[in-house]
C-alpha cells in the first residue's frame, strides 16, 4: 500500500467519525467454553440415542 492519503482531510475526518461512533458495536456476553461443551455433549448424546433406537427397531442391534 502507498503511504499517501487517497482521501481528502475532510473525507478522512468523516470516515474516522463514523468508525469511532460505535454505531456497529454490540455488547457481547463472555464466551463460556464449558457451556458450549455441555451443549455439544447433549446434542451428541441425543443423536446417539436416536440412532440406537433406529438400529434397535431395524434389527441391527
Amino acid at each position: 500500500m502507498s503511504e499517501e492519503n487517497k482521501l481528502s482531510e475532510e473525507d478522512q475526518a468523516r470516515v474516522s467519525s463514523v468508525i469511532n461512533s460505535g454505531y456497529n458495536r454490540t455488547e457481547r456476553k463472555p464466551f463460556r467454553p464449558l457451556r458450549l461443551l455441555a451443549v455439544l455433549w447433549v446434542v451428541v448424546a441425543i443423536l446417539g440415542g436416536v440412532s440406537w433406537v433406529i438400529g434397535r427397531n431395524s434389527g441391527f442391534i
